[in-house]
Order: C-alpha cells, then structure tokens, then sequence
C-alpha cells in the first residue's frame, strides 16, 4: 500500500520544519543540509525522539550544495531518488527555507545578489529542473515586503508558473498557530496544474494563483494576529533576580513564554545548562526592566507575554525574564515550541545551537501549515475556511 506523501527536504537546518511535517504525517524520505554542524544535530536529534532515518538518507557538506541538483550527474541522481520514491508514494514534495539574512531588514540586505540570497534562487531553479507535486517556500518578511527585493520574489513565481505550479502565499506569524513569539514569516506554496486539475479545481483562463479561498490557511489558525496582539499584554515590571509574579487576567497563558519554560521543564533539560556566560558586564543584566524589549539588544523578556522574534546572532542579546543571564538553549527551544524531547548534541558549540535554534522554523508553526496542506490534499470540497477564535 502506497504511502500518501513523501518530503525531500532542503537547506533542512536541525529539522525544525521537517519535524512538524512528518508528525502530521508526511514520510520524511531525504534531507539536504550543507552546514554538518545543523545536520549532526538532525541526526541526533532524531534518535532522541525515536524517530528513523530518512529512506534515501542524508546529503551534507559540499555533497548537499543545491546548485549542484540541476545539472549533470548530481540532478540525475536526485531525480531517480524521486523516480523510486514514486513506486511508493502518492504525492511527492520538497520543503525549504533558503537562508535568509540577504532578505532580512535587520540583515545586510543584499538580496538576491547575496551569497545567501542566490541560495533561494537556487531553490526555485531545484524546483523547476525536478518537477515535485507540491512545494513549501519559506523565507523573511523582507523578501515579500521590501520592494526591491518583491521585485525578485516575483520573479521567481513567475519562473515557477512557467514551469507549471500554481501558487499560493500568505505572511504568517508563528503566534497564530500558538508559539509563544512575534514571529512574521512569508510562505509560498505551489502545486502542479497536473495535480489542481486531478483534485478537480478549476482555475481561471491565467492560472497562476489558487482561486481565493481554496487553500485552508485558516483551518489552524488559533490565534488571528488582530486577535494575538490585542490582548492586555504586560507591559514591565522591575527586573529582580528570582521574583515571584502571577500572571494577569485575560490574556491567554498558553501563548506566554513562562508557560512553555513550565511545559518544556527547562531547568531539567538536557540543554538547561547550554547559555553563554559572559566574564564581564553581567551588571548590565540586571538593570533592564522585566519585559523591556526595546532595544536592538539586551531584550528581557516578559515572563507573562510572548517573545519577540527568536534571533539570537548579531549581538541579539534576549534575556531571561527573572535571572540575570542570558536565555539558555532549553528556553529557546521552548520558545520555538520544539516538543520537550527534542534536544541539541552536547558537542556542538554554543554559536551554532543559538544560530540553529534562531534559523528554525517554529514547530507549531510548520505542523499547522503541514495539517493545512492535508486538509487542502484530502479535501472534497471547496469553500473559505473560518479561523477557530477563542474567548478569554
């Protein structure tokens, strides 16, 4: 019996993304990542939570350059990997996040001309060259926002009309789906004409973008972000080491980051005791106000409110709510809402657990768009989906 849906997945990072898909029922079957520190701790990752190894394996260092699956011997290959995985699956489709500083407003902004930025060019090209049934584009706000760098991000859809996708697109925040973050991402969609036309959609005379409404990007929305942001949100409180503060009325707790240190039961973590701890200027620490998120750096978060993005390299300093240090990696794993289980490798250096962490994708995040694309696959009929809204 055939399997419904196979993931080959690229620039895969610590598999953040990987994760919410195959809990939702995706068959991860190969895995892309060119940094060997991120895909050591995919690998390890993944026996921690009982998880088995993708089928057609793992591609990293120089072997897993995506410019090099286009062309020649190494696109060959690639593409009886997809061939194989035909016999026994239904529906094969790529995920990715390219990286993304080029894009980033808080980045160098390059754009496309960067070395990062050709990355997601790369990706489109991958695409194009091996025709998978669906794919998942996943990339900084900046990209879609930023007007020279829409000009590229248009530019790669139309490439990918040409090559015969429909699309879909919609600026998340990882907050909607119930990470306790302000976490804006844009995410593009595409599925073969081939496929719509056997799903039985009709699309217009252009066919370039899924008719309004057709896609359920609502169906796991928890959290519409008019609704996420309009709560009584604290403010700060005076920042002292190891305060006791209840948490206020009528704001959902769920969403707050002392809920999840509480869910994840950081302090026992296996990565509790993984946090840089500067030799000087631990006075500094102290002085911030609980919840004062102001700054460039040195962000304290509030204990009873949600982070704001997790980014954690160039000089990003977040702080713990109510300890004079900065957070550890159990904290920001729970903050990308990372199932408790899910662990980084003690030998992987501090700089790289942060950069991994801050790169992902927010689990919940990826499972609600993965249960989202099930809904949309397996769906009989078409009609706008409503958001599930919850009263407080």
């Amino acid at each position: 019996m055939n399997k419904p849906y196979s993931i080959f997945s690229f620039f895969a990072g610590s598999g953040f993304l990987d994760l919410g898909f195959e809990l939702t029922g995706f068959n991860i079957a190969y895995v892309n990542e060119i940094f060997s520190p991120f895909m050591q701790a995919y690998r390890y990752s993944r026996k921690c939570l009982n998880l088995p190894s993708p089928e057609y394996g793992y591609s990293e260092g120089e072997d897993a350059d995506v410019t090099r699956f286009t062309a020649g011997e190494e696109a060959l290959k690639l593409r009886e990997l997809i061939q194989d995985a035909r016999k026994n699956n239904d529906i094969i489709g790529f995920i990715a996040g390219p990286p993304c500083p080029d894009f980033s407003v808080g980045g160098k902004n390059r754009g496309q001309e960067g070395e990062k930025g050709k990355l997601s060019a790369a990706y489109v090209d991958l695409i194009c060259q091996q025709q998978p049934d669906f794919f998942l584009f996943e990339n900084v706000k900046g990209l879609w926002r930023t007007q020279k760098h829409r000009v590229f991000f248009e530019d790669c859809k139309n490439r990918l009309n040409q090559a015969g996708y429909v699309l879909t697109e919609r600026l998340i925040n990882a907050i909607e789906y119930g990470v306790p973050q302000d976490r804006d991402r844009i995410i593009l969609l595409g599925f073969s004409k081939n496929l719509i036309k056997d799903m039985g959609i009709k699309l217009d005379e252009v066919g370039r973008m899924l008719p309004e409404g057709i896609f359920p990007w609502n169906s796991q929305i928890l959290y519409p972000k008019s609704q996420a942001f309009a709560y009584s949100w604290p403010s700060t409180n005076l920042f002292k080491e190891d305060s006791l503060l209840p948490c206020v009325n009528g704001i959902p707790q769920e969403l707050t980051v002392e809920f999840w240190f509480q869910r994840n039961d950081v302090i026992n973590h296996p990565n509790a005791e993984h946090c840089f701890k500067p030799k000087a200027g631990i006075k500094r620490f102290a002085v911030v106000d609980e919840g004062d998120d102001s700054r460039k750096s040195f962000k304290r978060l509030h204990r009873w409110r949600y982070s704001p993005t997790a980014c954690y390299g160039n000089n990003e300093v977040h702080l713990h709510p109510y300890k004079v240090r900065r957070l550890s990696v159990a904290e920001v794993l729970a903050i990308q809402s990372l199932p408790k289980d899910f662990v980084l490798p003690t030998s992987m250096t501090l700089s790289n657990m942060f950069k991994t962490v801050g790169n992902g994708v927010p689990f919940l995040a990826a499972q609600g768009i993965a249960k989202s694309m099930i809904k949309f696959l397996e769906a009989s009929e078409w009609h706008e989906y409503t958001p599930l809204v919850k009263v407080y």
